[in-house]
């Protein structure tokens, strides 16, 4: 599913940076741009990030909510 319009990012491309390291909002703008220009998408893709961190039992998703 499409979080940002703007630049094209998916819930894919989430899971993907998560995958790479992301743990944090900072790290979603910083690796894909997301919520950078209009901003609507902020929320969306946080959700996304919580929902897969919560999922996650890694010690470095503890930091992402």
């Amino acid at each position: 599913m499409y979080i940002c319009i703007c630049r094209q990012d998916t819930d894919r491309d989430i899971h993907e940076a998560l995958a790479q390291g992301a743990c944090r909002m900072r790290d979603l703008r910083e690796r894909l741009g997301v919520s950078m220009q209009c901003g609507k998408c902020a929320e969306c893709a946080h959700t996304v990030l919580k929902e897969a961190c919560d999922a996650c039992v890694s010690p470095a998703c503890t930091k992402a909510a």
